[in-house]
């Protein structure tokens, strides 16, 4: 696929469905390799280029990318902050990685609260098919993560990384 005709093509293209009652799957295409993309996600000097807003203010961007490791990200946002921080569980660099997720704004945060996150990446032609499967203990969990409008914001930050890996391949 010829990249420069690519660009703009891919922005707000992120589909999310609805497997089970418990999960919801992310889908977007990204016009550069596996490994840029797995890259941008494990990486905290890329990961601070593409997650949130372009006005977003990092306060924290820590990843201990190995099995066990921790990973934590805050940001403000005018004059809020927010965080999210978890563990990875699996790591198959670069088609695969697996980490729970908790937003840092639940009061007494149980076990059950995390979201485990199943993150995969199919190469093909240089193009590559992320998937993110995102997994709640409850339909209640997974209901209240959908209603906050964090689609809105996924859009933005896919469509920015999305930038960045075209830029970098």
């Amino acid at each position: 696929m010829n990249s420069k005709n690519a660009i703009g093509n891919r922005h707000g293209s992120a589909v999310i469905t609805l497997p089970s009652d418990t999960e919801f799957l992310v889908t977007r295409v990204f016009d550069a390799r596996a490994e840029l993309v797995f890259k941008a996600f494990t990486t905290p000097e890329l990961v601070k280029r593409w997650w949130g807003f372009e006005t977003s203010e990092w306060l924290v961007c820590e990843i201990d990318l190995r099995e066990g490791g921790q990973w934590r990200f805050v940001v403000r946002e005018g004059d809020m902050e927010v965080g999210f921080h978890g563990e990875y569980r699996e790591i198959a660099g670069p088609h695969r990685l697996v980490s729970t997720e908790m937003y840092e704004g639940v009061p007494d945060p149980e076990p059950e609260d995390y979201a485990l996150n199943t993150m995969t990446l199919d190469e093909h032609d240089g193009v590559t098919t992320m998937t993110l499967l995102v997994r709640f203990a409850s339909q209640e969990g997974r209901d209240a993560v959908l209603a906050t409008g964090m689609e809105s914001g996924m859009q933005v930050s896919y469509d920015r990384l999305d930038d960045l890996v075209r830029q970098a391949g």
